[in-house]
Formats: structure tokens, sequence, C-alpha cells
């Protein structure tokens, strides 16, 4: 099955921010789908059981086809909306945003809570860092010690990660490969073996994550 590269953050992160003497605490995390972005949700909720509001956002989907928001009580459109919206300006799959907020007594006004509850989701993806998702292929390759640095220096060249690495009688890297250098990676690891290098599948449905400034 053909899959698709996609943009999403690199972690789960948060941040706090103080708006007149409310604080709001901004909650990120990498997710798979509606129950684990449930899931998220549901732990920030319980670990802020005493907090005025916790609002949260999500996309997910091969093609962002799931979008939800929940203002959790704040004003209609002021605060899950305007999450939703940062996370979709910025194409990020599969995240999920969490804003946390402990009313400090003065009223922000609808303005001031779209400004603040959108500052803190920026912040907390901010925080997390952006990467690109490629489709890889993850193998095992087994080769002589007298090899290693070539097999290194075409990794890198094609953009390989390497996973683990076992020292033995020879040495054994597992490695991930994007789906569209995998062609290449197994003519030239043959090319260099010469028939001394043995290449074993793992898995073809694995992730290879390459970092990305957010704009």
């Amino acid at each position: 099955m053909n899959r698709d590269s996609y943009k999403t953050i690199a972690m789960a992160a948060s941040i706090e921010i103080i708006e007149k003497k409310s604080r709001f605490i901004g909650y990120t995390a990498p997710i798979t789908g509606e129950e684990d972005a449930a899931e998220f949700i549901a732990k920030i909720k319980e670990k802020h059981r005493d907090a005025t509001h916790n609002v949260y956002a999500y996309q997910a989907g091969e093609h962002n086809q799931v979008q939800r928001s929940n203002d959790d009580g704040e004003p209609s459109g002021t605060a899950g909306r305007p999450i939703l919206e940062i996370i979709k300006k910025l194409e990020l799959q599969n995240t999920a945003v969490v804003v946390t907020r402990y009313f400090g007594g003065i009223l922000l006004g609808t303005g001031g809570l779209v400004r603040a509850y959108g500052r803190a989701a920026s912040l907390a993806l901010a925080e997390a860092g952006t990467v690109i998702r490629y489709p890889a292929i993850t193998f095992s390759v087994s080769f002589e010690y007298a090899l290693l640095a070539q097999v290194q220096n075409l990794l890198v060249a094609l953009g390989g990660v390497v996973k683990n690495t076992f020292y033995a009688d020879n040495i054994n890297i597992i490695c991930l490969i994007k789906e569209t250098k995998r062609v290449d990676f197994l003519q030239k690891i043959a090319d260099l073996g010469q028939g001394t290098i043995n290449t074993m599948l793992i898995s073809e449905s694995d992730w290879l994550d390459e970092p990305l400034k957010l704009g």
C-alpha cells in the first residue's frame, strides 16, 4: 500500500504563559488517530481537574479528514477553534493540542481569549518542533568490520538512519531507509559488498523523521 509523507510535531511538549493573571498551559502531542487523541486529552484533564477550562483541538487522518475542537465552557469560537486553525495553518497531521486555563479573576473578552489560547497553542507547537515523516523500511545489514566506514557513508548519502548496532564476528546494524530509496539502497549495498553483505528486511511499515523548522 502506498503511503504519503506528512508534516507533524517531533515530540510532546508543554509551555506556560500568563495573561492578565490567568495561567494558560499549552500541551501538544503526536497522535495516531481519534482514540489516541482522546487518551491524551483525558490525561491532561485528569492532571488539571481543578482547572477552569481544558480546551482542545486536534487534526488526524491520512488526509487530515478528522478535525475536532472543543471550547470546554469558554465562549463559542474563542478557544478550541482558534487552536484548530493554527494546527491547520501549519499543516500538522496527527497532532493534538490541549490548553489548560486557570482563571485569574480578570475577564479577557473574546478577542483576548482568542489571542491567549492561540499564543499558548503556538508556543507549545514551536516547543515540540516539526518533522516531515516519510514512509520507511527497516533493514538488518551484516558486514565485515572493514566495510563499516563505507556502509556508514552510504547510509548518510541516502538519508538513512541507524537504529541499533551490534558487534560480534561481523557488524550488524538495524537501519531505516525511505521507501523511495529502497531500490537504490539495495543496489548500492550489493555493489559495495560484492556478495559479502547480508541484508534482511525487517519491516515495511515504519517511518523516518526529518526535522523541519516551523515557518
